[in-house]
């Protein structure tokens, strides 16, 4: 029993003896104390209206048929409909039809035999709509105000589905964002910061380099600081932008002969091969296409030999991408993560592509396929790369691609041989 729906009911109950005291009942010779204890009971459903909305009907039913035996009494009857009302609002959905259609037929048979005995027309028409206020029209109340919370509340559910489903798109959309960030600034970062350590790592290995070797070291560590800062300033503008307009700045796979030339510098023989009609490619096949290419010969400057080959052949509705390279026990090996192969996999899955990279013919290859769109612009010839020829070095060679002078061979006997 709830607070309030007990001081309800006694105020009910303090309402109905008001009114028995001033004779609101209808007078069949039964004293007016009589009509206290259907008033009660009902008044007693009151107070479980919310709690027992079943026990609260039952003893509706009951004081209503006391009280008509021997009134009725206006009081009882008044709060008789508020039995009814919490019957249907609190109790089990599937009671507000039934309650619905019994109090309608009691509404017209109650009118009708009140016409038949009077035989007045008039008072068949009164009795129908007193009836009808009295039990239909809380009934009906109920209904629709159970079905307005109801409908509230699924849109509560509902509403509250959406609020989850939007934190779980805005989850995904940033955790997608933060992998497509991880994957840039590794592109970025990767490939110049690995030739700078390959580099300064053999001239700390070498304590005879001349000044001129050294200083054509430090030239080489420089530019590939100022083109990974100049990388990164690019990339930190483009995620500053509020457009949409990349064209302009975005890395295209035709520039992969910059890869190649960047590799040079960095001691990575690169052979760059294009086969097919070059076009011009949408602008998420660019991209991915140049940073495989970017991660594979980074991979192969640290992991690999002196030399790589790489070949870009253009087919109608796809792109192909093949990097190979020998692997050498004795070459630089750099530490790694593996988050270039994955980086990888991640670009050409976007794209619809697939990325197989692993041992190859004694070597490393990376094989790519990235699908384009089916209409494209007209191709344009690009210029291939021709393969630069062997070198014959008088002396080793860094992996930075630096000449250094032979040392001079050493005896058993500790003289140096001619």
């Amino acid at each position: 029993m709830r607070r309030d729906d007990a001081l309800a009911a006694a105020l009910c109950f303090a309402v109905g003896l008001i009114l028995l005291a001033a004779e609101a009942y209808v007078h069949r010779g039964a004293p007016a104390y009589l009509f206290a204890g259907p008033l009660l009971v009902t008044c007693a459903g009151v107070a479980v209206r919310r709690t027992r909305p079943l026990l609260a009907l039952g003893l509706g039913v009951v004081a209503f048929v006391a009280d008509f035996a021997m009134g009725p009494s206006l009081g009882t009857v008044l709060v008789i409909t508020d039995n009814l009302y919490a019957a249907v609002l609190y109790g089990p959905r599937s009671l507000g039809r039934p309650m619905l259609g019994i109090t309608s037929v009691i509404a017209v048979v109650g009118g009708a035999v009140a016409g038949f005995i009077a035989r007045d027309l008039a008072l068949f028409a009164v009795a129908l709509v007193q009836a009808g206020l009295v039990g239909t029209t809380p009934v009906i109340t109920a209904m629709i105000i159970r079905q307005h919370r109801e409908q509230a509340a699924a849109e509560r559910v509902r509403a509250e589905q959406v609020a989850r489903l939007a934190e779980l798109d805005r989850k995904t959309a940033v955790q997608a964002e933060r992998a497509r960030m991880a994957r840039e600034l590794h592109d970025v970062i990767a490939n110049h910061f690995s030739a700078i350590a390959i580099q300064s790592t053999a001239v700390l290995s070498r304590r005879d380099l001349d000044g001129e070797v050294v200083r054509q070291v430090l030239q080489s560590v420089r530019e590939n600081s100022v083109h990974g800062m100049a990388e990164m300033r690019a990339m930190i503008g483009l995620l500053r932008q509020e457009d949409e307009e990349v064209e302009a700045t975005r890395l295209r796979l035709a520039e992969a002969d910059r890869l190649a030339e960047r590799a040079g510098e960095s001691g990575l023989e690169v052979r760059l091969s294009v086969e097919g009609d070059a076009r011009e490619l949408p602008a998420a096949v660019d991209l991915a296409g140049y940073r495989i290419v970017q991660e594979s010969l980074t991979n192969a400057l640290k992991h690999g030999g002196r030399t790589a080959e790489a070949v870009i052949v253009y087919r109608p509705g796809e792109v192909v991408l093949t990097v190979d390279n020998p692997v050498e026990e004795t070459g630089p090996g750099l530490p790694g993560a593996g988050a270039g192969l994955i980086g990888m996999r991640e670009r050409a899955a976007l794209v619809g592509g697939r990325v197989e990279a692993g041992p190859h013919a004694g070597g490393w290859r990376v094989h790519a396929v990235l699908p384009t769109e089916a209409a494209h612009p007209a191709p344009t010839r690009l210029p291939a790369v021709s393969p630069s020829g062997p070198v014959s070095p008088s002396g080793p060679v860094l992996p930075f691609g630096l000449v250094l002078p032979s040392k001079p061979a050493v005896s058993p006997s500790g003289k140096e041989k001619p």
